[in-house]
């Protein structure tokens, strides 16, 4: 068994050996991401050297700072991997969110005092938006993007000791979602729905954008959220949802938790009625059973035939990516990092990423007791 995931392993990293042009870059890839599947409590410099039988840091600063590699080419290579195990175009979900990296200083790319999900508060951090990938098989962290607020891209001497180039302009959040989102789309990814928290339902481009390119979405908005009743009024969210009778509510899970299946009561709202043939629009509400003035809201767009049950899974799924943050910082090594240029930040969190996407593959293995797909023979 060992001999087969070591074996397997080795084919893994295998795939990205193209994007790495020198034998020594590929070597200590390998060793970096056998280094961030170890058991070290922390995996930064130091410690992956010594997984790797090294006396110092210097080979492993060496690739995330100095080789020549394709970093972008190896995301591309790990959203392949993903979708060769977990793709389904039906019933896959494209999860954005972002996760805080608390940091000291004030040289780390991208570092500024900002509000922190992770610390849960406004913190001196850097902020990384995610897209996962989930499905009944399983979810992984498929993309990434490094958030510069104002402060940097205003200053241009500031980005440039960071290593950040002057063609990287300020974008918001939902627009880094948006890009990788579109690369996701090019790529030819199955999936059937995108979903997200208040962070980015509430940008209105960016659940338009979705809504231009046919792509069906579940987005949590913010209960002052303004929508369109089919009664050709704007309404806020919270006021529709409270004009509702009870017995349109229905009791649903929305997936496993910790603690057992989530359940909550829904319901669901047609809403804008000037619409293309075969789409619908809907406000979606989740209330909780034990406080009934806990309400959550979603503005939903899709196939007209889509049933709230569906609605409710992609609602749910949204707590995929929380889990990949947590499994990626716990075992991969996602913010263990001690880089402060923007190539190595990037660097070191596709090479996590790859860790990561072993990890999903090899369990999905091990639970179909199968061999692992890239030891497989050609």
């Amino acid at each position: 068994m060992v001999a087969g995931w070591s074996a397997g392993f080795t084919a893994f990293v295998g795939r990205f050996a193209a994007r790495f042009p020198r034998v020594e870059s590929r070597r200590q890839m390998r060793a970096y991401v056998r280094g961030l599947l170890s058991e070290a409590e922390r995996k930064n410099g130091w410690t992956l050297a010594e997984a790797a039988g090294e006396a110092g840091p210097e080979r492993m600063q060496r690739l995330l700072n100095f080789y020549a590699w394709d970093t972008d080419g190896v995301r591309d290579d790990v959203r392949a991997a993903v979708v060769e195990v977990l793709g389904d175009a039906k019933r896959g979900v494209l999860i954005v969110d972002e996760t805080g990296f608390v940091k000291k200083g004030t040289k780390s790319a991208g570092v500024a005092r900002q509000y922190s999900g992770t610390a849960g508060r406004i913190e001196n951090s850097q902020i990384g938006v995610f897209l996962a990938y989930a499905s009944p098989r399983g979810r992984a962290l498929i993309d990434r993007e490094l958030y510069l607020p104002k402060e940097w891209t205003d200053d241009r001497d500031r980005c440039r000791q960071a290593g950040i180039g002057d063609e990287v302009r300020f974008a918001t959040k939902p627009a880094l979602a948006r890009n990788m989102i579109a690369r996701t789309v090019e790529a030819g990814m199955p999936f059937g729905w995108v979903t997200g928290d208040e962070a980015y339902g509430s940008d209105t481009k960016f659940r338009m954008w979705l809504e231009g390119v046919d792509i069906a979405h579940v987005m949590a908005v913010a209960k002052n959220a303004m929508v369109v009743s089919m009664q050709m009024t704007k309404v806020r969210v919270d006021r529709l949802v409270a004009a509702l009778p009870a017995q349109v509510w229905e009791r649903f899970s929305c997936g496993d938790g910790v603690r057992g299946q989530r359940i909550y009561d829904w319901a669901a709202i047609d809403i804008r009625p000037l619409r293309r043939p075969d789409w619908g629009h809907w406000l979606l509400a989740r209330r909780s059973i034990s406080d009934p003035t806990d309400i959550a809201y979603y503005v939903c767009f899709g196939p007209a035939d889509t049933a709230i049950s569906e609605l409710v899974r992609v609602a749910g799924s949204r707590w995929a990516i929380e889990e990949t943050f947590q499994t990626a910082k716990n075992e991969t090594g996602l913010d263990h990092y001690q880089v402060r240029g923007y190539q190595s930040w990037y660097r070191h969190i596709t090479l996590s990423m790859v860790a990561a996407a072993f990890l999903v593959i090899t369990r999905d293995v091990a639970e179909k007791g199968a061999l692992h797909p890239a030891a497989r023979p050609g």
